[in-house]
């Protein structure tokens, strides 16, 4: 298992952040000069644009990504972190589904064991830091939510977890218990021969066998 490299080393700041990436026209690339026009100046303030790169809101150039503009809708953004933020994270998420509820102090133990010891104590607490920060400004609640129950009495019917943006079409699949059948192609190449015996043979078999 894999954590993210991307780490802050203060989250102070965090929260101002997204708050004036919300009210900043996206860039057509996401520079240092940009971070500082949003008055980010610290050096420290650079690894921001690592933890955006983390996120997919912008590619390995700085380019910003659909996840970006998605974010700048302010109805959605803290549902469009939320979802950033499990799939950067995922290898946490299989450890806990609720990783997001943890401690940062719970956190820091759950990436100790993921690294396999290979960070140091400083790092692991500004990787931890980091999540914890992120998961506060996030909000999971409405993807939490979107786990359906399609049929408690049936038993061969499980919990389906799909997106709230899901088709209706997909919905009303889902909704619905679906019988499977199970049909069989079977292709015999019969043998080159005028003894019609053989072929006789060949069907009689098949019809105690298999019709």
């Amino acid at each position: 298992m894999a954590l993210p490299e991307q780490y802050l080393l203060t989250t102070k700041n965090l929260d101002v952040f997204f708050n004036s990436l919300l009210n900043a026209k996206a860039p057509s690339k996401f520079t240092i000069k940009f971070l500082e026009q949003l008055e980010f100046k610290s050096t420290n303030d650079r690894l921001l644009i690592g933890v955006l790169k983390l996120l997919n809101f912008i590619d390995s150039n700085g380019a910003p990504q659909e996840r970006y503009f998605q974010f700048l809708d302010q109805t959605q953004s803290r549902q469009v972190l939320a979802e950033a933020i499990r799939t950067a994270y995922d290898d946490l998420f299989a450890v806990n589904k609720k990783a997001n509820e943890m401690t940062a102090n719970e956190v820091k133990n759950k990436m100790k064991t993921l690294t396999q010891g290979s960070k140091s104590e400083k790092v692991i607490s500004w990787m931890a830091n980091t999540f914890t920060a992120l998961c506060k400004y996030a909000d999971f609640t409405r993807i939490d939510n979107n786990l359906i129950n399609v049929s408690k009495e049936d038993p061969r019917v499980e919990e389906i977890h799909f997106e709230k943006n899901s088709p209706p079409l997909t919905r009303e699949l889902i909704s619905k218990n679906i019988n499977t059948e199970m049909h069989y192609n079977i292709q015999i190449h019969l043998p080159e021969t005028r003894d019609i015996t053989v072929y006789d043979a060949i069907f009689k078999s098949l019809k105690e066998h298999l019709l």
